[in-house]
C-alpha cells in the first residue's frame, strides 16, 4: 500500500447530479473527470442499473453534460451540454446492429459521447452520478456554500476538487452554447440536439407526455444583441444594475432570461412572456423550471421593487401556453428545488429566510390553488431544526411522502416526512455516521445517492424505498466503482469525530483524519493541519476528499472543526456567529489544537492551519490574533478587509444584511476585518487567489500580503490566472496542493532541509 501522490488528481473522477429512471430500474449520474492534455476538468454522462449487475456505461465523453433528466416514460435520457450541432435527428441501429458493437461502443469516444444502447440489454445499464466535491458540479455554482442549497458568501468546497460552470463575460465566448440533448434509449444512436438557442438554455424539464420540454434561456432584444456584441468585440462594458457581477458569470447585463416551451421533434420554441428571471440571485440560480403532470409549470422569480437589492425568490406557476401566472409565495422566503408530486395536486420546494442564512431552510409543500394571490403552504421539517443540504432539493417517494437531504450534526443525511404535516423522521440508517450523502433522487420504488466513505471513495449507490429503514448494508447496491483502480493501492486514512469543550464551554465537533500508519491509542504526535471549512453557513461530515487523504498519507493529522457558524447542529448554535467575526471560529479552531495535543495525537510545534473562502477569513483571524499558536497558515481565496471589499465582490447583500452599510457601521466592519490586527502577525503566512474571484476578489489577498510583508514577516502571494472562486482546472489543483504541502514543510521546525519548496519567496 502506497499514500496518493499529486499526479494521482488526474485520474479522480467525482459523481453528482443523480436522476433515477421513471421505472426505478436505471440511474443516470454525471461524474468529473480530468483532461489533462487540456488542463481542464470535464463532465460526463453515465448509465447504470440500478440494482448494480452492471458496471456503468459511458453516454458522453468530455461534453460538459449535465442536469441528466429522464422523459416521463424512461424512453429518453435528455441532458445539457455545449456540442457541436448534430448532423443527424436521430441514428438508429436493429437489434443485430447492436449486439455486433456492443463491446465496440462501450469504448468508442465521440464528439457528443457514445451511442447508447439498445434499450432492452442497455437501459438497464444507466446511470447517474459533483460532490461536495462535486463540490462545484454545475450549480454549485460557484461552490457556494448556504443553507438550503442557497449560495452564502463563500465557498465551501474544497478547492481541490471544484470546477464551475463558468458564464465569462455578457454574451459568453464564441462556439458551441449549451443547449439540450436526449439520447433515445429505445432505438440507441447518438443524442438528438432539442434546443437552438443563441445564448444556450440554463435549465430544462420535461413536459408530461414527454413531447416538450421547459427550457431556460436568454433573449436579448435587438439592442441587447448590439450591446452583447459590442462587449465580445472587446468594447466597454456598460451597467446599470445594482447587481453588477457574479461570481464565475461575469459582469451582468439587462437581458431577460425566459422560460420557452420547446417540441422535442421539431424543436419550435414558444417563449412564455410572464416566466422570466429577475433579481440578485437569478445569474447564479436560475429560474429551475419544473414541468409537473398537472400541466403547470413552477420556476422562481424575484418581482419585487427593487429586485436586485433582495435575496428573495418566489415560487410561481404558469400555463405551457403562458396564461394563468400564479404567485404561491408572498415575497418572504428564498426558495429553490421545485418538484411536483406524482399526482401533480403539490409542489414539494426549499425555502430559506432571505435575509439570515443561518436559520436552516425547509422543505415546503404547495397547494397550488386556482386563485390569484399567494397559496397555501406548510413546512414538513421545520420541526428538526436541521437545514436542507446544500444544493439540496425535495424528491418524492411517493404521492403522500417526501423526502431531502439534511445537515445533521456533521453528517448529510436522508429525512422522510409526510405530505401534509410537519412530522419528519430521520430514515436511511444503513448509510452510517461515518459517510456522507449527496445528490439523492427517488423514482420508481428506488432512491439512488452519491455516498461518500472517507476510506472507500464517493460512488452512487442505490436502495429500494421498501428498504429505506433497514440498517443492513446488504440493504443497499453499488452502482459505481469510478475510482477504485486509483484507490486500489492507496492508503487512506482513519477518519474518527471528535468533541472537546471550547473556552466558553460549548462542545464543538471537528471531522479528524488519522495517518495511515498512525495509532490513536499509542502518544506519537505528528504535525496537524487545521483545515477550516468555508461559508460559515456549511459544515464538514466525514467524506473522501483527495487534499484530505493526501495531507494525510504524507503524515499529517488532518482536523475539519465545525465551529460556531455552522449548519446542522440547529439554528441557535449556527445565529451565534451571526453579525460578528473573528472570536468565535478562532476560539474553536485553536482550543481544538490544545484538545488534539492532551490526545498525544498532534504536535502544536507542528501545526499548519488553512482554510478556502470563509476558511480563509478564519485563518487570517487566527494569524492576527495576539498569541497564534500555529507554525505556519495558508489564506486562500478569502476576505480582509470589509470595508474595501463592498461592492467589489457579488455579495453586498449579504454583508448587508449581517453587518449594516459600511458608511453607516464603519466601526463594526473594522471590528470584523482581520486587516485591522494585521500588526499582530509574526506567523509565516501564504495567501492565495483566483486572478477572476469576484465573490472574494484579489485585491484583498494583496492587501493581506502586503502587510504582512511590509512588517519582514515570511510571506508569499500566489495568484491563479483564470480562475474564479475555486482552484479548479487540474495542473493548478496540483499545485495548489503542493504549493501548501511546500509551505508547510518550509516552516516545518523537524524538516531538516533548509531549501524546501515554500521557504519565504516573494512575488
Amino acid at each position: 500500500m502506497a499514500e496518493l501522490e499529486t499526479d494521482d488528481f488526474y485520474d479522480l473522477s467525482i459523481p453528482s447530479q443523480v436522476a433515477v429512471s421513471p421505472d426505478g430500474e436505471t440511474v443516470a449520474f454525471v461524474a468529473m473527470e480530468s483532461d489533462p492534455d487540456e488542463d481542464r476538468r470535464r463532465s460526463s454522462l453515465f448509465v447504470a442499473p440500478t440494482d448494480g449487475s452492471r458496471d456503468p456505461h459511458r453516454l458522453t465523453r468530455a461534453s460538459d453534460a449535465g442536469q441528466p433528466k429522464w422523459s416521463p416514460d424512461g424512453a429518453r435520457l435528455a441532458f445539457v451540454a455545449a456540442r457541436d450541432e448534430d448532423v443527424a435527428r436521430k441514428v438508429g441501429r436493429d437489434e443485430d446492429e447492436e449486439d455486433e458493437d456492443e463491446d465496440e461502443a462501450d469504448a468508442e469516444e465521440g464528439s457528443g459521447g457514445e451511442e447508447a444502447e439498445n434499450a432492452e440489454d442497455e437501459a438497464d445499464a444507466e446511470e447517474g452520478s459533483g460532490g461536495e466535491e462535486a463540490e462545484d458540479a454545475e450549480d454549485e455554482a460557484d461552490a457556494e456554500e448556504g443553507s438550503g442549497g442557497e449560495e452564502a458568501e463563500d465557498d465551501e468546497d474544497e478547492a481541490d476538487e471544484d470546477d464551475e460552470d463558468e458564464g465569462g463575460a455578457p454574451g459568453g465566448d464564441e462556439g458551441p452554447k449549451p443547449q439540450v440533448w436526449a439520447f433515445d434509449m429505445e432505438l440507441g444512436g447518438d443524442a438528438i440536439q432539442v434546443t437552438d438557442f443563441d445564448e444556450g438554455v440554463r435549465q430544462f424539464d420535461w413536459g408530461p407526455e414527454g413531447d416538450r420540454v421547459v427550457a431556460a434561456a436568454r433573449d436579448p432584444d435587438e439592442e441587447e444583441e448590439e450591446y452583447l456584441q459590442q462587449v465580445r468585440d472587446d468594447g466597454p462594458i456598460e451597467i446599470e444594475r445594482l447587481q453588477h457581477k457574479a461570481n464565475g458569470v461575469g459582469w451582468l447585463d439587462e437581458v431577460t432570461t425566459y422560460l420557452f416551451v420547446v417540441d422535442v421533434e421539431t424543436g419550435e420554441a414558444d417563449r412564455l412572456d410572464d416566466a422570466y428571471g429577475q433579481g440578485a440571485r437569478e445569474p447564479l440560480f436560475g429560474l429551475q423550471p419544473a414541468w409537473g403532470p398537472n400541466d403547470r409549470i413552477a420556476f422562481g422569480s424575484n418581482r419585487t421593487d427593487r429586485p436586485d437589492d433582495s435575496g428573495v425568490m418566489d415560487v410561481y406557476t404558469i400555463d405551457p401556453d403562458g396564461d394563468d401566472l400564479r404567485k404561491l409565495t408572498d415575497s418572504d422566503k428564498r426558495t429553490s428545488g421545485y418538484d411536483w408530486s406524482p399526482d401533480g395536486e403539490h409542489l414539494a420546494f426549499v425555502a430559506g429566510d432571505p435575509e439570515n442564512w443561518y436559520k436552516p431552510a425547509e422543505v415546503r409543500v404547495a397547494d397550488p390553488g386556482t386563485g390569484d394571490g399567494a397559496a397555501e403552504h406548510w413546512s414538513v421539517t421545520g420541526s428538526l431544526d436541521r437545514t436542507v443540504a446544500l444544493l439540496g432539493s425535495p424528491s418524492w417517494i411517493d404521492e403522500d411522502t417526501v423526502m431531502a437531504p439534511v445537515g445533521d450534526e456533521g453528517l448529510t443525511r436522508l429525512v422522510r416526512a409526510p405530505a401534509d404535516r410537519d412530522d419528519p423522521e430521520r430514515t436511511f440508517p444503513a448509510q452510517t455516521r461515518d459517510r456522507t450523502l449527496a445528490f439523492p433522487d427517488a423514482d420508481g420504488g428506488t432512491v439512488a445517492a452519491v455516498l461518500s466513505d472517507p476510506t472507500a471513495g464517493q460512488d452512487v449507490w442505490t436502495v429500494d424505498v421498501d428498504d429505506l429503514d433497514a440498517d443492513d448494508p446488504e440493504s443497499l447496491h453499488r452502482v459505481s466503482a469510478l475510482n477504485d483502480e486509483m484507490l486500489a493501492d492507496a492508503d487512506l486514512p482513519e477518519c474518527r469525530r471528535v468533541t472537546w469543550e471550547n473556552s466558553d464551554g460549548v462542545e464543538i465537533e471537528a471531522i479528524v483524519y488519522l495517518p495511515p500508519d498512525f495509532d490513536p491509542e499509542e502518544d506519537d504526535p505528528r504535525p496537524v493541519v487545521a483545515s477550516i471549512h468555508g461559508g460559515p453557513m456549511s459544515y464538514d461530515a466525514p467524506e473522501f476528499r483527495f487534499g484530505h487523504a493526501y495531507f494525510a498519507g504524507q503524515g499529517y493529522v488532518v482536523y475539519r472543526t465545525n465551529y460556531r457558524g455552522s449548519t446542522s447542529y440547529g439554528r441557535e448554535f449556527a445565529e451565534r456567529l451571526k453579525g460578528i467575526r473573528g472570536d468565535l471560529e478562532t476560539d474553536d479552531v485553536v482550543t481544538g489544537l490544545e484538545a488534539l495535543a492532551d490526545r498525544g495525537w498532534v504536535d502544536p510545534d507542528r501545526s499548519f492551519v488553512t482554510g478556502f473562502s470563509y476558511g480563509g477569513i478564519t485563518t487570517a483571524n487566527v494569524v492576527t490574533m495576539p498569541e497564534d499558536p500555529f507554525t505556519a497558515a495558508a489564506a486562500e481565496h478569502g476576505i480582509y478587509d470589509f470595508t474595501s471589499t463592498f461592492g467589489t465582490d457579488d455579495n453586498h447583500l449579504w454583508h448587508e444584511w449581517e453587518f449594516g452599510l459600511p458608511w453607516e457601521n464603519p466601526e463594526t466592519y473594522e471590528d470584523i476585518s482581520s486587516i485591522s490586527d494585521v500588526g499582530n502577525v509574526d506567523t509565516p503566512l501564504l495567501v492565495t487567489a483566483g486572478e477572476e474571484d469576484w465573490r472574494c476578489p484579489p485585491t484583498q489577498a494583496e492587501q493581506l500580503y502586503v502587510s504582512v510583508r511590509k512588517q519582514g514577516v515570511p510571506a508569499k502571494l500566489v495568484i491563479y490566472q483564470n480562475e474564479h472562486h475555486n482552484v479548479g482546472d487540474p495542473d493548478r489543483a496540483i499545485h495548489r496542493l503542493e504549493t501548501l504541502e511546500g509551505w508547510f514543510e518550509g516552516h516545518d521546525p523537524a524538516v531538516e532541509d533548509d531549501d524546501a519548496d515554500g521557504n519565504e519567496g516573494e512575488t
